[in-house]
């Protein structure tokens, strides 16, 4: 008998499973490959990834009378992407209300002593400053707003897209997929999963 595992662990290798075979699985599947492959007890197979589906780390859709579960490794790529632009919007704003605040500042202080408006103008441009300084702390760990590094920006967005396309095939291995098994026309599926017409690779 192995060595019990945390419930991380398991989350873990439970992940792995679903990278290592791109496919929708079962969760007697699961339970049947988890303690073979991985060291998961089947009793605990149902718990774990339920914890991954709360998560939002693996998907959950009921075909018919059956839950289906999957994950595919694009989609890790896909979110980093998504959560990279969001910051880099989020830290434009920052500047861009910096530089209106800057000026501002520098507005006041012609032919003027301290005042009370400039005063309340400095207390939020540092405050402004610290809101700026905490978004390009968090994306230095991007390393896409270093422009040493803005080369290495344009090739992963080439990554990007190629991991966008093996997620657009990883849906249409899940349509052929669903076809075969349960004989289901695909402009049901696509209405079903609320797939758009024009779903295509980029």
């Amino acid at each position: 008998m192995g060595p019990r595992l945390s419930l991380e662990e398991k989350r873990k290798r439970m992940m792995d499973i679903f990278h290592e075979m791109p496919e929708p699985f079962l969760l007697k599947e699961l339970e049947r490959i988890g303690p073979k492959q991985k060291g998961i007890v089947s009793q605990s197979v149902k718990d774990v990834v339920q914890s991954l589906v709360d998560d939002g780390m693996c998907h959950c859709e009921k075909v018919g009378t059956s839950n289906f579960f999957w994950a595919f490794p694009s989609e890790a790529a896909v979110k980093r992407k998504n959560k990279m632009m969001q910051l880099e919007k989020e830290l434009a704003q920052m500047q861009a209300k910096q530089k209106e605040l800057v000026d501002l500042i520098a507005n006041a202080q012609l032919g003027r002593e301290h005042t009370e408006e400039r005063g309340y103008l400095l207390e939020e441009m540092t405050e402004t400053e610290a809101l700026w300084n905490g978004q390009q702390e968090e994306l230095k760990q991007f390393k896409e707003c270093d422009p040493v590094l803005m080369n290495r920006k344009r090739e992963e967005a080439v990554m990007a897209k190629d991991a966008a396309n093996r997620w657009t095939d990883n849906v249409f291995i899940i349509q052929s997929w669903v076809r075969d098994k349960f004989n289901m026309d695909m402009g049901e599926f696509n209405k079903f999963f609320g797939i758009p017409a024009e779903f295509d690779s980029v």
